[in-house]
């Protein structure tokens, strides 16, 4: 009998006679899917922070007709979620309504073309992109390699790092509409700001262009190195975290606002602010999602006595308190 976190797998033609099973209700037909469904998905192990609730649902498609296919299923009668690393994301700990897509390898591959352009999945790594563009010769995508996420998270919030961000080499995106209907969106429909889109909810990125320039291998391969010792050097890698937590402040540096406030190490709970920068939230003793939300509204607080500044958050806060 299927428990909670149980996962159901189908292979194509074989499906279960009904959409119930062990008493819980598939949200769609699941005849002919070959993707993965798992009701009350435990996230936590899915995201940096290692904290959080369950997803109602978590699909993982074979491929991209499989996604197209089941959400076309769901028609928009549940809330959709992409889910890529996870590594800028708090989910809450009353856990993720609706359901969560997760792309696995049928859509992370990278390919690189004569023109120096980059073509990605929406699940392809940052490092694979950017590695991918060095050995081709294709210059300007360096800046991914310090973008710890997936293509689709890149696109969605405009990632960027080291003075680069996506909306300067974006070409366009394929996307899967909450209806299931597969579109393609140059950039400028975007409306691209500082780590915001105007991608609508529930769209899922399978796919994106970028374009690059002529470049040497070896040169790029020398700044990719300098941007992984920077964050090296900077940043609390190999941690449980989200990486930046609230937007640079026009004219302004998050982390001088919060240091300046006094929160280097401030702790709520199982959280804590990084002493080696303090634009970082980590979990250092098996903090819950509400402490580390806490502790960052807590350092926004502070800030705005401190200086009148208004902290937004950069990461993404998702589900139910």
């Amino acid at each position: 009998m299927d428990q909670p976190g149980d996962v159901w797998n189908w292979d194509d033609g074989m499906a279960p006679d009904c959409a119930v099973e062990g008493g819980i209700e598939a949200p769609v037909d699941t005849s002919g899917l070959r993707g993965t469904l798992t009701p009350d998905a435990p996230l936590a192990k899915l995201v940096w922070f290692k904290s959080g609730g369950n997803a109602d649902w978590l699909f993982e498609p074979a491929d991209l007709d499989d996604l197209k296919n089941f959400l076309s299923r769901l028609d928009g009668t549940l809330p959709v979620m992409a889910l890529g690393l996870g590594s800028n994301m708090i989910v809450r700990d009353g856990g993720v309504p609706g359901v969560v897509i997760k792309l696995g390898k049928p859509f992370a591959k990278v390919e690189t073309h004569d023109d120096h352009t980059v073509t990605c999945g929406g699940g392809a790594h940052g490092i694979l992109v950017a590695s991918s563009a060095r050995d081709a010769g294709i210059a300007g995508l360096e800046f991914m390699r310090g973008i710890p996420g997936t293509v689709g998270g890149f696109v969605r919030m405009n990632g960027g790092a080291y003075g680069r961000e996506v909306s300067d080499v974006l070409i366009d995106c394929e996307v899967v509409m909450p209806d299931g209907q597969l579109i393609t969106l140059p950039a400028a429909d975007l409306q691209y700001t500082y780590r915001h889109s105007a991608l609508p909810d529930g769209a899922v990125v399978v796919a994106a262009r970028f374009q690059g320039e002529p470049g040497d291998p070896e040169a790029i391969g020398a700044k990719m190195d300098e941007i992984a010792e920077a964050r090296e050097n900077s940043q609390p890698l190999r941690t449980k975290t989200g990486g930046s937590t609230f937007k640079n402040p026009p004219g302004k540096k998050a982390w001088e606002l919060v240091d300046a406030a006094g929160c280097r190490g401030l702790k709520m709970g199982g959280a804590q602010v990084s002493e080696k920068h303090t634009n970082f939230l980590l979990n250092v003793d098996n903090a819950t999602s509400a402490d580390i939300e806490g502790l960052g509204e807590e350092v926004k607080r502070r800030v705005y006595e401190h200086s009148g500044v208004e902290l937004e958050w950069e990461i993404q806060r998702v589900g139910r308190p």
